[in-house]
């Protein structure tokens, strides 16, 4: 059990509201610029996000949960971007989004997966 859980939960809220932010302002900042880069920053934010719940919720159920969650949250931001008449709704946004969902999943099985017991066991040897 994460020691600081709370602090945990509320950091990846604060990670989720950036992300729906960033999703849904006019002009997001483009850190990368080639073709199709908007993907590749898709992916990685929804493999964070992943990563992140998937290290606080253990169960299978409970990271079924955050799993589905995430991509519903893709989706929904999809639909949301068409409707705002600023952005565009992309299907290819949606496959970014899915897939670095199931990346974060993929990667929380490898020893990054343990990054928050780490931090946490590494903090309380400090001490």
């Amino acid at each position: 059990m994460l020691k600081y859980r709370s602090l945990w939960l509320v950091c990846g809220w604060l990670l989720v509201s950036l992300t729906v932010y960033l999703s849904l302002t006019p002009h997001p900042p483009e850190p990368m610029s080639f073709p199709n880069a908007d993907k590749l920053e898709h992916g990685f934010a929804y493999a964070s996000l992943s990563l992140w719940f998937c290290q606080i919720y253990l169960s299978s159920r409970q990271r079924g949960g955050v799993i589905s969650a995430l991509i519903a949250m893709g989706v929904v931001i999809e639909f949301l971007q068409g409707w705002g008449g600023v952005r565009f709704f992309e299907y290819a946004d949606i496959l970014a989004n899915s897939t670095g969902v199931l990346l974060g999943f993929l990667l929380v099985l490898t020893k990054l997966g343990r990054v928050f017991v780490w931090i946490e066991t590494v903090g309380q040897s400090v001490k």
